[in-house]
């Protein structure tokens, strides 16, 4: 009609930069460092627009949009980020919009593309330890494994978290196994949302801890060829190449990412990772998204770590067990259709399926003198615990993994009695398997011998959710939510401890997940939330049905989780967030797997724990208040976290019980905080400073001062790391140049104390 649109959304998509168009149409935004971006229009009732916009220092660009009405409309809320012609099927746990924040019913970060250019991360540890409430530990230094914990929950290979990649969960098995063996790599993101409060009930199963959520690149709406070279010493390389484009309804995008290493801190891998991305628009009211990929990896990493005398004397690169390698081969699909049903619905169905192969082969060792040593040894063998006598001996610890499900979802806006409701449902049936063989071999390097354990696990869930946005007021929403969880597993025992057997056991679980949600959008620049839910996390099957086939019954984990909140934008110059949170666990599951220092199986201890905290997130755009042409933004985020156990429980330590109640739970430090100092010239040059502070934690239930001869116990102290990046962009190139340092005051500290030593 050519006529100006007031109230159209202009913004870069995952990110906090955005506009809204004037009574006359206009918009500005401003002081966006040299770079190519895309900027996308939209708005109800027309079809969302995409440019490609390159920026160069000190221009001024003028873009026009052009919105054609839309036939097809599926409404506002939360699916206004699902309507776009362009964009790629796939379920979005936040959303594109920066306005979109503001109808979440909790806590909610968007990790941009422009946050992750500017970080130049070599692991997506670096990324995560900059999100208020998260406590990140590093593994192995180059982030192979991700081990994050929320709100003072366990980090051990992420099990209180939902973890998905374009909205497919990625866990060994979500339900079984939710363990994060497999970590997206964090160089072919586009962007991470991490979703904490009660919003997470419509994901599952986890909703205890939240949701983390990797967004890998789209089809571009034209051709476009990227190619990334990183380099760096132990014989870091990294290298990767993407091609996409769109030709007629049909998109494409594929990505091939190859990293190495030598020896970065101690670690060795090789990493080939493909991935593929089509779109087909197949009618007017249908389309539909498929992926596939590919990763393999092969690494030395290992359970096996410093003793605490090794540590003290600085033998921080010793390579204890060479031999250990862990491999790592994963295929996935999934296919999304999306059907507008009428203009203010939609239902999108998902199909996914991965297999994960995941063999690891360890050499034994022993903390006291052996007969069957290769006579390698370290630490100190005067005290005792303190060494570390290498076996002339390997536990191949082979498993594979098949998980499969379908996810249909609908999103429905409507009214009802004149008010406004934004309604989302949804049904998924999913199945995985694993198959687990313990092969023990005769030499340091063996990667075959005799069969000592053999069984498989199999489970089947079906699951449920309804979550309702009421517009009570244009400015107050209120959302509840309903998820039912069932869970029927089993266990086959064909083999153990070197004995044939045949043991089958099997259990089920069956939860009521409730979620309740409050935003009061004062203006779009301030609005509170509040929120409660219920959290659950069903219990490993191979701690919930022992070795001998027994059936514990066990309980799944559950919470009521709160939480009480503030966003505010002042003027474009002031971003904050600010939460308050509790996490009452009536049985919070203590992990015993091997990776968490356990036994690997067994029964588990549950108890009642509390977490209590705030978590904060400031960003200043100092830029704004002196009208500079340089961008200069100083962001802070941090969260104080007191996790205790809040009932009488007892353990024993030697021949003495002890009660550990309002102890301190391990691996959950009380205060983090990171500060980012970013500053881009008008002449392409960029220097990004990190500094992050983690207090002192404990490693035990009893919450151990002295460190134990082995490492494996004690308190870790207060650590503080900084890095810098500097880059420089050459527009005319469509090309930058950066560098990178690490760690740049080379400190030293214990990062972990588990499975079996110092990290």
């Amino acid at each position: 009609t050519n006529e100006h649109l007031v109230g159209a959304n202009i913004y870069l998509p995952n990110s906090n930069v955005g506009a809204a168009s004037d009574k006359h149409g206009n918009f500005e935004i401003i002081r966006l460092p040299p770079g190519t971006y895309k900027i996308v229009a939209s708005m109800i009732g027309y079809v969302t627009s995409e440019k490609e916009v390159i920026i160069n220092g000190g221009d001024i660009v003028e873009i026009n949009f052009l919105l054609n009405e839309r036939l097809v409309e599926v409404g506002s809320g939360m699916i206004d980020t699902l309507k776009g012609t362009y964009e790629f099927p796939q379920i979005n746990v936040i959303g594109e919009r920066p306005s979109v924040l503001n109808s979440i019913p909790g806590s909610a970060n968007i990790i941009s593309s422009t946050s992750l250019k500017s970080t130049k991360p070599i692991t997506g540890n670096e990324i995560f330890k900059k999100v208020p409430g998260l406590n990140v530990v590093n593994e192995e230094g180059v982030g192979l494994r991700a081990n994050i914990g929320i709100r003072g929950l366990d980090p051990d290979r992420s099990r209180t978290v939902l973890m998905m990649e374009d909205g497919v969960p990625i866990a060994l098995a979500p339900y079984g196994e939710p363990e994060m063996y497999y970590t997206p790599a964090i160089d072919r993101m586009k962007s991470i949302e991490i979703l904490k409060g009660s919003g997470s009930i419509s994901y599952g199963p986890q909703t205890i801890g939240g949701v983390i959520n990797y967004i890998t690149n789209d089809p571009p709406l034209h051709s476009r060829f990227s190619l990334g070279l990183k380099i760096g010493e132990g014989g870091y390389f990294n290298g990767q190449a993407s091609y996409g484009s769109t030709i007629d309804n049909i998109g494409f995008q594929v990505n091939y990412l190859y990293k190495r290493a030598d020896k970065l801190g101690i670690t060795r891998f090789d990493i080939n990772d493909l991935t593929a991305k089509l779109k087909f628009k197949t009618g007017k009211n249908t389309r539909i998204g498929l992926k596939l990929a590919f990763y393999d990896e092969t690494s030395n990493s290992t359970y096996v770590g410093l003793s605490q005398s090794m540590y003290d004397s600085g033998e921080y690169f010793t390579i204890i067990a060479p031999n250990d390698e862990l491999a790592i081969r994963r295929y996935s699909a999934s296919i999304t259709h999306d059907l507008f049903l009428s203009d203010e619905s939609l239902l999108r169905t998902t199909i996914y399926g991965y297999t994960t192969t995941r063999n690891w082969l360890r050499q034994d060792f022993s903390r006291k003198p052996t007969t069957d040593g290769t006579g390698v040894v370290f630490g100190d063998t005067t005290i005792s615990g303190g060494a570390i006598y290498m076996k002339n001996s390997t536990g191949n610890r082979n498993r594979q993994f098949e998980v499969a499900g379908i996810e249909p979802r609908i999103h429905f806006n409507f009214l009802f009695w004149g008010i406004k409701n934004d309604l989302e449902s949804g049904l998924r049936f999913h199945f995985e398997r694993a198959f687990e063989q313990r092969v023990n071999g005769n030499k340091a390097d063996a990667q075959s011998g005799e069969l000592k354990n053999d069984e498989i696990r199999t489970g089947y869930a079906l699951s449920f959710f309804v979550q309702d946005r009421i517009y009570l007021a244009e400015n107050l929403i209120f959302t509840p939510g309903l998820r039912l969880e069932s869970f029927n597993y089993e266990r086959d025992i064909f083999r153990s401890s070197y004995v044939d057997t045949s043991i089958t056991n099997n259990g089920n679980i069956f939860a009521v997940i409730p979620g309740i949600g409050i935003n009061y959008n004062i203006s779009n620049s301030l609005s509170f939330f509040a929120g409660a839910h219920k959290g659950f996390a069903p219990p490993r099957i191979k701690d919930a049905i022992t070795n001998e086939g027994e059936a514990l019954e066990l309980d799944a984990e559950s919470s009521w989780n709160y939480e009480i909140g503030v966003r505010a934008n002042i003027a474009s110059i002031l971003h904050f967030e600010l939460t308050g949170f509790r996490l009452d666990f009536s049985n919070q599951i203590i992990p015993v797997s091997e990776s968490s220092g356990g036994t690997g199986t067994g029964l588990v201890n549950g108890g009642k724990t509390l977490h209590s905290g705030i978590e904060a997130a400031v960003r200043f755009d100092l830029h704004r208040v002196i009208n500079s042409n340089y961008l200069l933004s100083l962001s802070i985020s941090s969260t104080f976290v007191n996790s205790i156990y809040s009932a009488d429980r007892f353990i024993n330590d030697g021949s003495e019980s002890i009660n550990i109640k309002n102890n301190k739970l391990p691996y959950s430090p009380e205060f983090t905080l990171t500060g980012i100092f970013d500053i881009s010239a008008p002449f392409g040059l960029g220097l990004h400073f990190s500094a992050t502070y983690v207090s002192d934690q404990f490693t035990d239930e009893i919450n151990s001062i002295e460190s134990s001869p082995s490492g494996e116990t004690g308190r870790m102290p207060a650590y503080f790391v900084f890095d810098i990046t500097g880059s420089y962009n050459f527009p005319t190139l469509h090309s930058s140049l950066y560098i990178s340092i690490k760690n740049l005051l080379d400190e030293r500290y214990v990062a972990s104390r588990r499975p079996q030593g110092i990290k």
